[in-house]
C-alpha cells in the first residue's frame, strides 16, 4: 500500500444528483437540503487501491461512497494494519472535521473501485453547521460506525483467524451486495492484522468445506449459511448492529 494520499479523478459535476441518490445518507436528506449540499460537491470515481486518507495526514476531502467500497484501517509504527470498519452506500468518510478533527485517525483504502461525491472540508463544515437534517444524520451514524469498530477490535483479539476471516467476507459480501468480488490476500492480510501465510490458510480452510471458491483473489460465497456457522458471532452482532443502527439512522 502506498503511504500518500491518492486522490480520486474528477468526474464531473454533473454527475452530482444521480450520485446523490446512490447514497442512502444523502438519499435521506430533504430535497431542499440536499439540493443546497449538492452544489458543492463533485462526482468523482475511486479505483482499487487508492489512500483517501493516511493517519495523521490533513482530511481534505470529506467522501459519500456511492458503489464503491472503502476500508478503514488503524495503522500501528506505519506498517502494521487492522481493518476496524468499512464504509460503502450507507455512509461517509471523514465527516469528524465537523467536529474540528482535522487530521486523519485511520488509513481509508479503496477496497472495490467505483463512484463517490467529495466536498471540500471548510465547505462541510459550514453546510453540517447549517443543516440540522445532516447533523442528526451523522451523528447517528458516527455512533453506529464506533459500534462496528468495537466490535471488531474484540473479534480481533479473541477469535480464531478462519472465524474472523469468515466474518470478515461476510460484511463485505453484505456492503457489496454479491456473493462474488475481488480482494487479495494481501489486501485481506491487511484488514486482519496478520501474515499473508494465516490468510492463505484461512481460506484454503474456508474452500476445502466448499463454503467459498477462492483464485487469484476472486472470491465467490458457495455456502452463505455455512459460512454464517463457521464465522464468530461477531458477524451476527455487527450485523444487527448494522440493521438496528441503520433503521434509526434513516429516520
Amino acid at each position: 500500500m502506498t503511504a500518500t494520499i491518492n486522490l480520486p479523478r474528477d468526474a464531473g459535476r454533473s454527475s452530482v444528483a444521480h450520485y446523490a441518490a446512490g447514497n442512502r445518507l444523502l438519499a435521506s436528506l430533504p430535497e431542499s437540503d440536499l439540493r443546497h449540499l449538492s452544489a458543492q460537491m463533485q462526482a468523482v470515481t475511486v479505483d482499487v487501491g487508492e489512500v483517501l486518507y493516511e493517519p495523521g495526514r490533513p482530511i481534505d476531502y470529506v467522501y459519500f461512497p456511492g458503489d464503491c467500497l472503502v476500508s478503514l484501517l488503524a495503522v500501528a509504527e506505519g506498517r502494521m494494519t487492522l481493518e476496524v470498519g468499512s464504509v460503502s452506500r450507507e455512509g461517509v468518510l471523514g465527516a469528524s472535521v465537523a467536529l474540528g478533527n482535522d487530521l486523519a485517525q485511520v488509513r481509508a483504502v479503496v477496497q472495490r473501485s467505483g463512484s463517490a461525491l467529495r466536498i471540500a472540508r471548510a465547505d462541510f463544515c459550514a453546510e453540517f453547521a447549517q443543516i440540522e437534517s445532516l447533523q442528526r444524520l451523522l451523528y447517528r451514524y458516527t455512533d453506529r460506525l464506533l459500534a462496528h469498530a468495537i466490535q471488531i477490535a474484540v473479534c480481533s483479539r479473541f477469535h480464531v483467524l478462519e472465524a474472523r476471516l469468515a466474518r470478515s467476507l461476510l460484511i463485505t459480501r453484505d456492503r457489496l451486495q454479491s456473493e462474488k468480488f475481488h480482494l487479495t490476500h494481501e489486501f485481506l492480510a491487511h484488514t486482519l492484522g496478520v501474515r499473508r501465510v494465516g490468510v492463505t490458510k484461512a481460506a484454503s480452510a474456508l474452500q476445502q468445506q466448499k463454503l467459498i471458491t477462492y483464485s487469484r483473489g476472486n472470491i465467490e460465497i458457495l455456502d452463505s449459511a455455512g459460512l454464517e456457522a463457521v464465522s464468530c458471532r461477531c458477524y451476527e452482532l455487527v450485523k444487527d448492529s448494522d440493521t438496528a443502527g441503520m433503521a434509526n439512522v434513516f429516520v
